[in-house]
């Protein structure tokens, strides 16, 4: 039971993480709750026809099939929540002037929560793949019973939303404009996270060079398997042994993301005072 409950709550926490920020950042969109539950069945889903197809992925383009697989998913996913900054960096002090206005940006800022739903899609069909390989894993090697599986399984995915509702319910209790910065700023740490694991895939699949593996070695002070490690690797894009070309790709999208935003920012007309 202990095992499975590990690996389902380390699964799970990645994407928990991600849906407590992008559930904090759409605060007040209707139909955010519809969008969000969506979302997530629809990776749910996504994730065991992954599972059911491993073996196929995993032969295609000599053998480098999984690789490419999620390199594609997070690249995308990637490009979804940067684009998704630049939008807010126009429209986020709309947004935080009146209630009112958070209403009236829901049809201007529809496509922008259906790019953040995609991600969160993304996100729960990746983690959800491979939680349900490593579970069939355990199951077939006999070492636990179906019910120890699925007991576990229920107490790892628990801890894992609990942590995902920890980091939401501090977002929203922030102070309406430091409320859009912060969650803005962890949408562009968890894009340059995602181009970082991008890289990392398509090094792994001798598409990009290493550049240097690793750049440097932190697993001594705080290995990646830890909780802390984990957590911090979902926020932040925290390896504790990355690959030069991981961490170019991380500094690359953040400084292209920041100096998007801050040209959308300066191009923004003055907003409008709430009445």
């Amino acid at each position: 039971m202990l095992n499975s409950a590990i690996i389902v709550f380390r699964e799970c926490l990645e994407a928990a993480l991600i849906i407590g920020i992008i559930a904090a950042a759409t605060r007040g969109l209707a139909g955010r709750g519809r969008w969000i539950t969506g979302s997530v069945l629809a990776g749910l889903a996504g994730s065991l026809v992954v599972a059911a197809g491993a073996d196929w992925i995993a032969g295609l383009a000599e053998g480098y099939g999984q690789e490419l697989f999620n390199a594609g998913v997070v690249l995308l996913a990637a490009g979804m929540l940067a684009w998704h900054c630049v939008w807010m960096s126009r429209h986020g002090r709309e947004l935080a002037q009146s209630a009112r206005s958070v209403g009236q940006a829901v049809a201007s800022g529809a496509a922008a929560f259906s790019a953040l739903g995609a991600v969160i899609a993304l996100a729960v069909l990746r983690e959800g793949a491979e939680t349900v390989l490593f579970l069939y894993g355990l199951l077939a090697g006999g070492e636990q019973s179906p019910l120890e599986v699925a007991a576990g399984g229920i107490a790892g995915l628990a801890a894992g939303a609990l942590a995902g509702y920890i980091l939401y319910a501090g977002a929203v209790r922030l102070p309406m404009k430091a409320f859009f910065a912060v969650t803005n700023g962890l949408i562009a740490l968890l894009a340059a996270q995602m181009a970082s694991q991008g890289a990392r895939f398509l090094s792994q699949a001798d598409l990009l060079p290493s550049l240097a593996d690793p750049l440097w070695d932190l697993s001594a002070l705080l290995p990646d398997a830890s909780v802390i490690g984990r957590t911090l690797n979902a926020v932040v894009g925290y390896r504790a042994m990355p690959s030069g070309i991981e961490v170019l790709f991380y500094a690359l999208m953040l400084a292209a993301v920041l100096l998007a935003m801050e040209a959308v920012r300066r191009m923004a007309p003055p907003a409008v005072p709430a009445r």
